[in-house]
């Protein structure tokens, strides 16, 4: 078992011939949802709309990290700006005290490398992190559609589960689902992130997560259903920390990369730690790095070319996401 969870560079990518056609009817079908969602809710993204808040600080890249983890930002030691946005996953600003999947997205600055999309060097290296640990879906096509019923209303999203995958599976398929982002939440300072999705590592694949320290646990009291205030909170009452963390590709089998929703098992390595300084959200100064953020792109395909975002879902991001980019004035 041990040989079976060595890091390797065997992976492959496998792009289907009509995978360009899909995922630019997948960027216009994002387009068009998000024109509809912002004449509701003013400019803002197709998913992940309602920023919760936003927070500066910094990644420390340590030493003496394994083999697989030293490329690109991991190559050696040092120490870089970050900027944080923290998000509900829906398509509209709802409550927070309704079920969603949370994002949590890191921009790391002042990095040195080409850029994944080709066109120069990196301007940052980009992580969208989310509380799941892997997709509820394989791949795109379905994720796709799942949001787009999911768009129209409850009524449209059953009618679309049943008919795609008929009344036993669609009703386990809805349950789990419901299940998933209905798990408790006790807020963005003490819970897991992670890519869900594989990026490069060099030669090597790794999937990426954010461990909360201990420190981070001590919950705020009389605070329900606001996780800006929650997290807010926190931060000015203490600094804040994570680890960042790598898990490696070892075999097709175990850790594949086209299939988002297979959990690999591979141990994760600690090769950085992410840490938000005591701050106050609230003055104005803060306020005005939060429309900044607000307004800037957080893209895993805003990448160092060494972290090139990998697999099915992760190449439907780079359309997708670049679509809504447009579609707010971010692009």
């Amino acid at each position: 078992m041990k040989n079976e969870l060595t890091p390797s560079t065997d992976w492959k990518e496998r792009i289907a011939p009509d995978e360009a056609q899909r995922f630019e009817q997948y960027g216009k079908q994002f387009a068009e949802l998000q024109a509809r969602k912002s004449k509701k809710h003013g400019t803002g993204r197709a998913l992940h709309r309602k920023q919760i808040t936003a927070a500066q600080g910094q990644l420390d890249v340590l030493v003496d990290l394994p083999e697989f983890a030293r490329h690109g930002l991991f190559a050696k030691r040092g120490k870089f700006e970050v900027w944080v946005r923290l998000s509900n996953g829906g398509v509209d600003k709802a409550s927070d005290r309704i079920p969603d999947i949370r994002g949590f997205a890191f921009r790391v600055l002042g990095v040195q490398g080409d850029s994944a999309l080709g066109n120069g060097p990196a301007v940052s290296q980009d992580f969208a992190l989310i509380n799941q640990e892997q997709f509820a879906f394989p791949k795109s096509d379905e994720f796709v559609d799942f949001v787009m019923a999911a768009a129209k209303g409850g009524g449209a999203l059953l009618k679309y589960m049943l008919g795609k995958y008929g009344v036993i599976r669609g009703t386990w398929k809805i349950a789990k689902m419901f299940k998933t982002v209905s798990k408790p939440f006790t807020g963005f300072a003490d819970t897991t992130m992670f890519s869900a999705a594989p990026i490069a590592c060099g030669p090597y694949a790794a999937r990426v997560r954010l461990v909360p320290a201990p420190s981070n646990r001590i919950p705020l009291t009389g605070i329900q259903g606001d996780w800006d205030a929650d997290f807010s909170g926190r931060l000015a009452r203490q600094s804040l920390q994570w680890d960042l963390q790598l898990q490696p590709f070892v075999n097709e089998k175990l850790t594949p990369i086209e299939d988002a929703s297979v959990n690999w098992p591979t141990p994760y390595t600690t090769v950085a730690r992410l840490t938000l300084p005591k701050q106050d959200t609230t003055t104005t100064q803060a306020r005005e790095f939060a429309t900044k953020a607000e307004a800037s792109v957080f893209d895993p395909w805003q990448a160092m070319a060494a972290h090139r975002p990998l697999g099915d879902v992760m190449r439907a991001r780079k359309v997708v996401y670049f679509a809504s980019q447009k579609g707010r004035g971010a692009a």
